[in-house]
Protein backbone atom coordinates (compact mmCIF):
# COMPACT_ATOMS: atom_id res chain seq x y z
CA UNK A 1 0.00 0.00 0.00
CA UNK A 2 1.11 3.86 -0.57
CA UNK A 3 3.13 4.73 2.62
CA UNK A 4 4.70 1.21 3.10
CA UNK A 5 6.75 0.80 0.08
CA UNK A 6 10.09 0.55 2.39
CA UNK A 7 10.63 -3.55 2.17
CA UNK A 8 9.72 -3.47 -1.99
CA UNK A 9 11.78 -0.73 -2.33
CA UNK A 10 15.24 -2.46 -0.18
CA UNK A 11 14.20 -5.91 -2.32
CA UNK A 12 14.76 -3.46 -5.46
CA UNK A 13 17.80 -1.75 -4.58
CA UNK A 14 19.24 -4.82 -3.36
CA UNK A 15 18.40 -6.43 -7.14
CA UNK A 16 19.81 -3.44 -9.24
CA UNK A 17 22.99 -2.77 -7.32
CA UNK A 18 25.20 -5.52 -8.26
CA UNK A 19 25.11 -4.86 -11.64
CA UNK A 20 27.68 -2.71 -13.04
CA UNK A 21 26.16 -1.49 -15.68
CA UNK A 22 24.14 0.89 -13.72
CA UNK A 23 24.33 3.84 -11.26
CA UNK A 24 21.58 3.40 -8.20
CA UNK A 25 20.10 6.22 -6.18
CA UNK A 26 17.55 5.57 -2.98
CA UNK A 27 15.71 8.66 -2.44
CA UNK A 28 12.57 7.89 0.22
CA UNK A 29 11.06 4.57 -0.74
CA UNK A 30 11.97 5.09 -4.61
CA UNK A 31 14.87 3.46 -6.44
CA UNK A 32 16.49 5.14 -9.85
CA UNK A 33 18.71 2.84 -11.32
CA UNK A 34 20.43 4.73 -14.81
CA UNK A 35 22.98 3.51 -17.36
CA UNK A 36 25.73 6.25 -18.86
CA UNK A 37 26.75 5.31 -22.05
CA UNK A 38 26.96 9.00 -23.59
CA UNK A 39 23.73 8.55 -25.95
CA UNK A 40 22.36 11.54 -27.31
CA UNK A 41 19.31 10.04 -26.11
CA UNK A 42 18.07 9.42 -22.74
CA UNK A 43 14.63 7.57 -21.78
CA UNK A 44 12.58 6.95 -18.66
CA UNK A 45 11.04 3.55 -18.21
CA UNK A 46 9.08 3.90 -14.66
CA UNK A 47 6.63 2.38 -12.40
CA UNK A 48 5.29 3.13 -9.07
CA UNK A 49 5.61 0.43 -6.55
CA UNK A 50 2.80 1.05 -4.08
CA UNK A 51 -0.61 -0.40 -4.63
CA UNK A 52 -4.16 0.50 -3.51
CA UNK A 53 -5.52 -0.73 0.00
CA UNK A 54 -6.08 -4.88 -0.16
CA UNK A 55 -9.25 -5.86 -0.80
CA UNK A 56 -9.01 -10.02 0.22
CA UNK A 57 -6.88 -10.21 -3.09
CA UNK A 58 -3.86 -10.65 -1.25
CA UNK A 59 -1.67 -12.61 -1.21
CA UNK A 60 -1.21 -13.36 -5.14
CA UNK A 61 -1.66 -16.39 -6.71
CA UNK A 62 -0.37 -17.93 -10.06
CA UNK A 63 -3.32 -20.14 -12.09
CA UNK A 64 -3.38 -21.45 -15.49
CA UNK A 65 -0.72 -18.73 -16.22
CA UNK A 66 -2.40 -15.70 -15.15
CA UNK A 67 -1.57 -13.89 -11.64
CA UNK A 68 -4.21 -12.79 -8.87
CA UNK A 69 -3.98 -10.34 -6.77
CA UNK A 70 -3.38 -6.53 -5.91
CA UNK A 71 -1.56 -4.83 -7.47
CA UNK A 72 -1.28 -6.94 -10.22
CA UNK A 73 -2.09 -5.76 -13.14
CA UNK A 74 -1.76 -1.91 -11.42
CA UNK A 75 1.18 -2.43 -11.69
CA UNK A 76 3.67 -4.96 -10.52
CA UNK A 77 3.04 -6.68 -13.68
CA UNK A 78 4.74 -3.20 -15.33
CA UNK A 79 7.33 -2.90 -12.55
CA UNK A 80 8.51 -6.53 -13.63
CA UNK A 81 9.05 -5.41 -17.07
CA UNK A 82 10.95 -2.74 -15.92
CA UNK A 83 13.61 -4.64 -13.22
CA UNK A 84 14.29 -7.76 -16.40
CA UNK A 85 14.90 -4.74 -18.58
CA UNK A 86 17.25 -3.29 -16.09
CA UNK A 87 19.15 -6.20 -15.39
CA UNK A 88 19.20 -7.86 -18.57
CA UNK A 89 19.53 -4.81 -20.90
CA UNK A 90 23.33 -3.29 -20.39
CA UNK A 91 24.33 -1.74 -23.78
CA UNK A 92 20.84 -0.34 -24.82
CA UNK A 93 20.86 2.05 -28.25
CA UNK A 94 19.90 5.26 -25.77
CA UNK A 95 20.38 5.73 -22.33
CA UNK A 96 17.82 4.65 -20.09
CA UNK A 97 16.64 5.92 -16.91
CA UNK A 98 14.84 2.95 -14.62
CA UNK A 99 12.54 4.61 -11.65
CA UNK A 100 10.63 2.51 -9.02
CA UNK A 101 8.92 4.71 -7.21
CA UNK A 102 6.52 5.62 -3.97
CA UNK A 103 3.30 6.58 -3.34
CA UNK A 104 1.27 6.82 -6.95
CA UNK A 105 -1.70 5.90 -5.85
CA UNK A 106 -2.04 8.62 -3.09
CA UNK A 107 -2.56 13.01 -3.20
CA UNK A 108 0.02 14.28 -5.33
CA UNK A 109 2.40 15.99 -2.36
CA UNK A 110 3.50 12.20 -1.22
CA UNK A 111 4.25 11.03 -4.88
CA UNK A 112 7.83 10.10 -5.02
CA UNK A 113 8.60 11.46 -8.80
CA UNK A 114 7.93 14.59 -7.09
CA UNK A 115 10.10 13.78 -4.21
CA UNK A 116 12.89 12.81 -7.01
CA UNK A 117 12.35 16.27 -8.53
CA UNK A 118 12.43 18.13 -5.31
CA UNK A 119 15.59 16.58 -4.15
CA UNK A 120 17.35 15.71 -7.30
CA UNK A 121 16.06 16.79 -10.82
CA UNK A 122 18.50 15.61 -12.51
CA UNK A 123 17.39 12.03 -12.29
CA UNK A 124 14.19 12.27 -14.55
CA UNK A 125 16.30 14.67 -17.17
CA UNK A 126 15.01 12.77 -20.68
CA UNK A 127 14.15 12.75 -24.20
CA UNK A 128 11.11 10.74 -23.29
CA UNK A 129 9.25 8.22 -20.67
CA UNK A 130 7.29 5.36 -21.13
CA UNK A 131 5.25 5.03 -17.63
CA UNK A 132 4.26 1.31 -17.30
CA UNK A 133 0.86 1.85 -16.23
CA UNK A 134 -1.81 -0.66 -17.36
CA UNK A 135 -2.47 -0.91 -20.91
CA UNK A 136 -2.91 -4.41 -22.21
CA UNK A 137 0.26 -3.98 -23.85
CA UNK A 138 -0.96 -0.84 -26.55
CA UNK A 139 0.06 2.34 -26.24
CA UNK A 140 -2.13 5.28 -24.67
CA UNK A 141 -1.60 8.82 -25.03
CA UNK A 142 -1.68 11.28 -22.49
CA UNK A 143 -4.08 11.38 -19.30
CA UNK A 144 -7.00 12.76 -17.65
CA UNK A 145 -7.09 15.27 -15.07
CA UNK A 146 -8.13 14.68 -11.84
CA UNK A 147 -9.84 17.10 -9.20
CA UNK A 148 -11.66 16.56 -6.08
CA UNK A 149 -13.77 18.89 -4.23
CA UNK A 150 -16.56 18.98 -1.35
CA UNK A 151 -19.77 19.66 -1.37
CA UNK A 152 -21.16 20.99 1.72
CA UNK A 153 -25.16 21.39 2.39
CA UNK A 154 -25.71 23.08 6.24
CA UNK A 155 -29.18 22.97 8.12
CA UNK A 156 -30.07 23.37 11.76
CA UNK A 157 -29.53 21.02 14.71
CA UNK A 158 -32.90 19.71 16.52
CA UNK A 159 -34.11 16.49 18.31
CA UNK A 160 -35.04 14.08 15.94
CA UNK A 161 -38.29 13.65 18.19
CA UNK A 162 -39.04 16.98 17.09
CA UNK A 163 -37.20 17.30 13.43
CA UNK A 164 -40.10 20.18 12.04
CA UNK A 165 -37.31 22.18 14.82
CA UNK A 166 -34.58 22.04 12.71
CA UNK A 167 -33.28 21.91 9.16
CA UNK A 168 -32.21 18.45 8.11
CA UNK A 169 -28.22 18.74 6.28
CA UNK A 170 -28.32 15.42 4.80
CA UNK A 171 -32.07 15.68 3.16
CA UNK A 172 -30.77 19.12 1.90
CA UNK A 173 -27.76 17.32 0.15
CA UNK A 174 -30.37 15.51 -2.37
CA UNK A 175 -29.88 18.21 -5.03
CA UNK A 176 -26.23 17.56 -5.10
CA UNK A 177 -27.22 14.11 -5.82
CA UNK A 178 -29.74 14.24 -8.28
CA UNK A 179 -27.33 16.98 -10.26
CA UNK A 180 -24.33 13.84 -10.42
CA UNK A 181 -27.13 11.44 -11.34
CA UNK A 182 -28.40 13.36 -14.14
CA UNK A 183 -24.15 14.46 -15.26
CA UNK A 184 -23.54 13.60 -19.04
CA UNK A 185 -20.02 13.14 -19.62
CA UNK A 186 -18.02 15.46 -22.49
CA UNK A 187 -16.62 13.77 -24.92
CA UNK A 188 -13.70 16.33 -26.12
CA UNK A 189 -11.17 14.45 -29.54
CA UNK A 190 -7.57 16.06 -28.24
CA UNK A 191 -5.13 14.95 -30.58
CA UNK A 192 -7.01 12.71 -32.70
CA UNK A 193 -7.88 10.59 -29.43
CA UNK A 194 -11.72 10.94 -27.89
CA UNK A 195 -11.70 11.20 -24.31
CA UNK A 196 -14.89 10.89 -21.87
CA UNK A 197 -14.80 12.68 -18.43
CA UNK A 198 -16.50 11.67 -15.39
CA UNK A 199 -18.14 13.09 -12.40
CA UNK A 200 -18.75 11.00 -9.64
CA UNK A 201 -19.82 11.15 -5.21
CA UNK A 202 -17.14 9.27 -4.01
CA UNK A 203 -17.79 9.50 -0.48
CA UNK A 204 -20.70 11.14 2.23
CA UNK A 205 -20.07 12.25 5.78
CA UNK A 206 -22.91 13.91 7.84
CA UNK A 207 -25.06 12.98 11.11
CA UNK A 208 -24.35 13.75 15.00
CA UNK A 209 -25.89 11.12 16.57
CA UNK A 210 -28.95 8.69 16.49
CA UNK A 211 -31.46 11.43 17.98
CA UNK A 212 -29.83 14.60 16.33
CA UNK A 213 -31.19 16.30 13.15
CA UNK A 214 -27.58 16.96 11.33
CA UNK A 215 -26.77 19.94 10.64
CA UNK A 216 -23.83 19.72 8.00
CA UNK A 217 -22.92 16.95 5.38
CA UNK A 218 -20.46 16.74 2.60
CA UNK A 219 -20.65 15.08 -0.69
CA UNK A 220 -17.10 14.26 -1.27
CA UNK A 221 -16.90 14.40 -5.64
CA UNK A 222 -14.24 13.11 -8.21
CA UNK A 223 -14.12 14.63 -11.49
CA UNK A 224 -12.08 13.17 -14.22
CA UNK A 225 -11.63 15.72 -16.95
CA UNK A 226 -9.96 15.62 -20.23
CA UNK A 227 -6.78 17.23 -21.09
CA UNK A 228 -8.05 19.66 -23.19
CA UNK A 229 -8.89 21.43 -20.34
CA UNK A 230 -6.70 22.98 -17.51
CA UNK A 231 -7.34 23.21 -13.58
CA UNK A 232 -8.61 26.74 -13.89
CA UNK A 233 -10.78 25.31 -16.60
CA UNK A 234 -12.03 22.04 -14.99
CA UNK A 235 -12.82 23.94 -11.80
CA UNK A 236 -14.77 26.80 -13.19
CA UNK A 237 -17.08 23.57 -15.06
CA UNK A 238 -17.52 22.10 -10.74
CA UNK A 239 -18.41 25.94 -9.84
CA UNK A 240 -21.31 25.99 -12.53
CA UNK A 241 -22.25 22.85 -12.26
CA UNK A 242 -23.01 22.91 -8.42
CA UNK A 243 -23.98 26.42 -8.34
CA UNK A 244 -26.32 27.55 -5.02
CA UNK A 245 -23.59 25.11 -2.95
CA UNK A 246 -20.75 25.45 -0.68
CA UNK A 247 -17.79 24.13 -2.59
CA UNK A 248 -14.33 23.21 -1.92
CA UNK A 249 -11.28 22.17 -3.61
CA UNK A 250 -9.32 19.47 -2.19
CA UNK A 251 -6.79 18.47 -4.26
CA UNK A 252 -6.25 18.44 -7.89
CA UNK A 253 -3.68 17.28 -10.91
CA UNK A 254 -3.72 18.05 -14.23
CA UNK A 255 -4.14 15.83 -17.33
CA UNK A 256 -1.25 16.26 -20.08
CA UNK A 257 -2.50 15.91 -23.79
CA UNK A 258 -1.28 12.89 -25.85
CA UNK A 259 1.66 13.99 -28.39
CA UNK A 260 1.82 10.86 -30.07
CA UNK A 261 2.95 13.27 -32.99
CA UNK A 262 6.70 13.92 -31.13
CA UNK A 263 8.88 12.33 -32.58
CA UNK A 264 9.99 10.36 -29.48
CA UNK A 265 6.54 9.30 -29.24
CA UNK A 266 6.63 8.46 -32.76
CA UNK A 267 9.70 5.74 -32.52
CA UNK A 268 7.92 4.06 -29.41
CA UNK A 269 4.63 3.82 -31.05
CA UNK A 270 5.89 2.34 -34.84
CA UNK A 271 7.44 -0.24 -32.34
CA UNK A 272 4.79 -1.06 -30.22
CA UNK A 273 2.49 -1.19 -33.62
CA UNK A 274 -1.11 -1.07 -33.34
CA UNK A 275 -3.66 1.87 -32.76
CA UNK A 276 -2.98 3.82 -29.92
CA UNK A 277 -5.88 5.11 -27.71
CA UNK A 278 -6.62 7.50 -25.01
CA UNK A 279 -5.38 6.75 -21.04
CA UNK A 280 -8.91 7.50 -19.08
CA UNK A 281 -7.65 8.17 -15.51
CA UNK A 282 -4.66 10.15 -14.44
CA UNK A 283 -1.30 8.92 -14.41
CA UNK A 284 2.57 10.44 -14.07
CA UNK A 285 2.22 10.87 -17.24
CA UNK A 286 1.27 14.42 -16.76
CA UNK A 287 3.81 14.99 -14.13
CA UNK A 288 6.38 13.95 -17.20
CA UNK A 289 4.51 16.67 -19.04
CA UNK A 290 5.49 19.38 -16.75
CA UNK A 291 8.42 18.54 -16.90
CA UNK A 292 8.62 18.94 -20.68
CA UNK A 293 9.05 15.33 -21.01
CA UNK A 294 6.74 13.50 -24.02
CA UNK A 295 5.53 10.34 -22.31
CA UNK A 296 3.05 7.45 -22.81
CA UNK A 297 1.54 4.74 -20.86
CA UNK A 298 2.36 1.33 -21.93
CA UNK A 299 2.26 -1.95 -19.84
CA UNK A 300 0.62 -5.14 -19.17
CA UNK A 301 -2.95 -5.65 -17.61
CA UNK A 302 -6.13 -4.40 -18.09
CA UNK A 303 -6.81 -1.14 -17.32
CA UNK A 304 -10.53 -1.86 -16.38
CA UNK A 305 -9.53 -4.56 -13.64
CA UNK A 306 -7.30 -2.37 -11.77
CA UNK A 307 -7.96 -1.47 -8.17
CA UNK A 308 -10.60 -4.64 -8.40
CA UNK A 309 -10.89 -7.08 -6.13
CA UNK A 310 -10.60 -9.74 -9.37
CA UNK A 311 -7.71 -7.72 -10.21
CA UNK A 312 -4.91 -9.82 -12.27
CA UNK A 313 -2.34 -10.07 -14.98
CA UNK A 314 -1.84 -12.68 -17.66
CA UNK A 315 2.00 -13.94 -17.80
CA UNK A 316 2.13 -13.94 -21.59
CA UNK A 317 1.64 -10.34 -21.51
CA UNK A 318 3.89 -9.52 -19.09
CA UNK A 319 6.45 -11.43 -21.32
CA UNK A 320 5.13 -9.46 -24.70
CA UNK A 321 6.18 -5.71 -23.09
CA UNK A 322 9.18 -7.15 -22.15
CA UNK A 323 9.79 -8.78 -25.53
CA UNK A 324 8.95 -5.50 -27.27
CA UNK A 325 10.61 -3.01 -24.81
CA UNK A 326 13.55 -5.40 -25.03
CA UNK A 327 13.59 -5.16 -29.13
CA UNK A 328 13.13 -1.03 -28.86
CA UNK A 329 16.33 -0.78 -26.71
CA UNK A 330 18.88 -3.74 -27.88
CA UNK A 331 21.19 -2.58 -31.11
CA UNK A 332 19.85 -4.04 -34.21
CA UNK A 333 22.14 -6.16 -35.84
Amino acid sequence: MSGAEAEIADAVEAALRPYDHLEVVRIGHSVVARTRLGHAERVVIAGHLDTVPVAGNFPSRLKDGVLHGIGTADMKGGVAVGLRLAATVPAPVRDVTYVFYECEEVEAERNGLKLITDAQPDLLVADFAVLMEPTSATVEGGCQGTMRIEVATNGVRAHAARGWMGSNAIHAAAPVLGRLVAYEPREPDVDGLRFRESLNAVGITGGVAGNVIPDRCVVTVNHRFAPDRDEAAAYAFLQEFFAGFEIALMDSAPGARPGLDLPAAVSFVTAVGGEPGPKFGWTDVARFAELGIAAVNYGPGNPNVAHARHEHVAVAEIQRCEDTMRTWLTPTE
